[in-house]
């Protein structure tokens, strides 16, 4: 994963796992602020109001400015925290996470809860749809069908997301480009089509690949 991509949860998902009988439901959620984390809790709080317990982590910001994590009820240490470790340790941003439990009769022991707390929410990731945003630029590739080619070669070794081509009399290619690669493929263009090539940079923007298509947020 290069600097300035980064993974966030896309769709919510949740999992279920069960230990020794204790029944344990992850849920999982996309959240951008505190505010939308704690609604977040506070619901799935409200929808399992009987259970044992309900711990959840949070984290927030692409570099994971705010983290927040709560055993409710369980001996310190063994739930809020492990799960927020799994968030952490998978560099997953901009994400909730609640794992409920419905207590089986078997005690687990601190390591046991650990170890289930974070099984859970590697089940309800495993449920979720984890994304990969991107940093880029917009870019718009006007040229003449003499140089197409070309720039149909230069973006497909690239790998540059080409979001749509127009044919008129002219050709117009938008695409994004990763930051990454806006100055080195600004340079192959320009080479490449003997300088024949417009290119007229948009936004800033970031993007990713879900379900085989391009996405711009």
């Amino acid at each position: 994963m290069s600097s300035v991509s980064y993974k966030v949860t896309y769709e919510s998902g949740s999992g279920e796992i069960i230990e020794k009988k204790s029944r344990f439901l992850a849920a999982v959620q996309p959240v951008t602020s505190e505010e939308e984390a704690a609604a977040f809790i506070g619901a799935v709080k409200k929808k399992y109001w009987d259970a044992s317990h309900n711990c959840s982590a949070f984290t927030i910001g692409r570099n994971h400015e705010l983290t927040r994590c709560s055993d409710d009820g369980e001996p310190s240490g063994t739930a809020g925290r492990p799960m927020l470790d799994v968030l952490l340790r998978e560099d997953i941003h901009n994400t909730a996470v609640v794992v409920t439990r419905y207590f089986g009769g078997t005690l687990l022991g601190t390591g046991g809860l650990v170890r289930a707390y974070q099984k859970s929410v590697q089940a309800g990731l495993a449920g979720a749809v984890v994304i990969e945003k991107q940093q880029g630029q917009m870019l718009d590739i006007v040229t003449d069908y003499n140089g197409l080619g070309k720039i149909q070669y230069l973006t497909a070794q690239r790998k540059i997301p080409v979001l749509d081509t127009e044919y008129t009399d002219r050709v117009v290619i938008h695409a994004v480009i990763p930051l990454e690669l806006k100055n080195e493929f600004a340079k192959a263009v320009t080479e490449g089509t003997s300088g024949t090539a417009e290119l007229v940079w948009g936004e800033t923007a970031e993007f990713a690949e879900i379900a085989d298509k391009i996405h711009v947020f």
